[in-house]
Order: C-alpha cells, then structure tokens, then sequence
C-alpha cells in the first residue's frame, strides 16, 4: 500500500460522506507520515514502511477490540468497525504451511541447530512484515521439537 493511494481512499470516503472511514484512513496517513519523518524520510516515504506502519496500527487496534469490556457494546462496534478498515488496507499475511515451506528451504542449516532463539532471530529478519511473530514463533516451536 503506498501512501498516495491512503490519501486517494481518503479522499474517496470524503466525497462519499463516510465520516468513519475518513478518520481511520486519516489516521493511517498521519502514522504512516509521522514515521517518514521520524526515519529521517519526510517526502519518499516507501512501500514497506507504509505497509509495517499499517500493520503496527492494525495490531494496536486489534488490541484495543481484545481490551475493550464486554458490556461496552459501543465502544465494541466502534473499534470492530475501524479494525476491519485497517484489515482492508494491511498486507497479506503468510499462513502456517507457506511460512514452514520458507524456513525449511532457506534456513535448513539453522534448524538443524535446534536453538530456538537464534532460528527465530533469523526467521524474523526475513520474514518481518510477511507473517506474524506469533505464528513464526509456532512452526519454529513445531520444527524444534
């Protein structure tokens, strides 16, 4: 997802009066470009930066949904609705099988080692953005036993 096309989709919800999906996707914008800035990188803000952004913002709302009390039914459908707005624009993720099919093939040597931590802080440098730690952590677990 590249920055000019959340500002397009921006524009896009405000022609259409969709209040909601304007200020989630405003918000995405003023992430994304508060991470150039902070990278040093105010105006070539790239693809993957744009794309770890948005998945970092999808994290922090899927928090907040999880956090949320249950009789808050509000809030509930608030944080539901801006989750599946962020989900539409964030990168696709690797399942289990795709991410087992790359760590076998590119990183055979490593597993044969047996340890953990340093299959996983090799996985996560390839596979940062691409999958979620959560799952790599799994097949690393199911692959070191």
């Amino acid at each position: 997802m590249t920055l000019q096309q959340l500002q397009k989709d921006m524009i896009a919800a405000m022609k259409a009066q969709d209040k909601v999906r304007k200020n989630v996707i405003s918000g995405l914008i003023a992430a994304v470009k508060k991470y150039g800035i902070d990278n040093g990188v105010r105006n070539d803000i790239t693809e993957e930066m744009t794309d770890a952004v948005i998945l970092k913002e999808l994290k922090s709302a899927k928090e907040q949904l999880d956090t949320c009390p249950a009789e808050r039914t509000e809030l509930i459908a608030e944080y539901t609705t801006n989750y599946e707005i962020i989900k539409e624009y964030a990168p696709a993720q690797m399942g289990e099988e795709e991410i087992k099919a790359v760590i076998m093939e590119k990183f055979a040597d490593v597993i044969a080692t047996k340890n953990k931590g340093m299959i996983m802080k090799t996985v996560m440098a390839e596979l940062k953005g691409k999958a979620d730690g959560k799952v790599i952590n799994q097949v690393v677990a199911s692959l070191c036993e």
